[in-house]
């Protein structure tokens, strides 16, 4: 079920294209035409790794389900993003209808859009932390995974050093995660496509080895170790990095694919959301068609993101 779930996206990708194309949207039609070619090698060449990423989100929900302040924490998080976003609509629509050149517009929607990404993910970041810290007094200090073993305290403990010690860290870190980890997926699916090729492959190796060097400090295992040691982010990416290399747990942490999975449900439901709005908006407003629904999906790739 997964290896179809995670082929729609390729296959919505190259209907966007398509009708892209149809409307003489030439740049949109070749840049979702090379998204969904890339979104389908990556798939190819991860393949072999879903079932055991479906284990992972199988016993990784099993557990959080277990823990209704968990639920509850995430929920209450999903409350503020939405305040924050439909403040944002406000500044986004304001700046789509204004009389300034095109030009003008796309940078203050650029700049919008980075303060909307950086702030989502902020706030999940936040929920990682909390839950981090939460998770830790079940498995360490109860011994087991029942929410009734969950200390009366722990919340309130974990929710108030988050916002407050760890904060700083969790803002830092949050600029640069992402990112790399996208990055870092697209290499190393590409490497393994090329090994016939020896100068593109070397080429490829340098990349991969300057990636490897960033994920030691900026990862989003770091969360855990901020959640359970209160370390900078950065000593707590590289100490994070060293614990799986000394353990031997890096090869299953590379195997894991859970990540890029609920980034494919996450662009997907932005491109749902975009293609809906822009229909709306061809109908209405013909003129700005692109700029609308763009900020359209990134809204649903945010919410998606939750």
């Amino acid at each position: 079920m997964m290896k179809v779930s995670v082929h729609i996206l390729t296959t919505y990708l190259a209907v966007v294209s398509v009708l892209c194309f149809w409307c003489r949207l030439f740049f949109w039609g070749g840049a979702f035409a090379v998204g969904s070619l890339l979104q389908f090698l990556y798939v190819i060449s991860v393949i072999d790794r879903l079932p055991f990423t479906m284990l992972v989100l199988r016993k990784a929900l099993k557990l959080v389900w277990g823990l209704p302040k968990v639920i509850m924490v995430a929920h209450a998080f999903t409350v503020v993003m939405l305040l924050w976003m439909s403040l944002w609509s406000f500044g986004a629509a304001g700046v789509v209808a204004s009389s300034m050149g095109d030009e003008g517009r796309w940078w203050l929607l650029v700049v919008l859009s980075v303060s909307l990404f950086w702030t989502g993910a902020v706030l999940c970041n936040t929920v990682h932390v909390i839950v981090s810290g939460m998770v830790f007094h079940v498995l360490f200090h109860c011994g087991q995974e029942e929410s009734s073993s969950l200390p009366p305290s722990s919340l309130v403990d974990s929710l108030r050093y988050a916002v407050t010690t760890s904060f700083g860290s969790i803002c830092y870190g949050s600029l640069f995660t992402a990112a790399i980890r996208t990055l870092r997926w697209e290499i190393r699916g590409f490497r393994s496509k090329i090994c016939g090729n020896e100068c593109l492959l070397c080429c490829v190796d340098f990349l991969f080895h300057l990636v490897e060097t960033l994920v030691r400090f900026f990862n989003k295992y770091a969360y855990v170790q901020i959640a359970v040691y209160g370390k900078g982010f950065n000593k707590s990416a590289r100490d994070a990095w060293e614990l799986f290399q000394s353990t031997g747990v890096e090869a299953l942490v590379a195997y894991d694919c859970s990540g890029a999975v609920l980034l494919m449900g996450t662009i997907f439901g932005g491109l749902i959301t975009g293609s809906c709005i822009g229909i709306w908006a061809w109908i209405k407003y013909s003129d700005r068609v692109i700029m609308v629904a763009s900020t359209a999906m990134l809204m649903g790739m945010v919410l998606e993101w939750w």
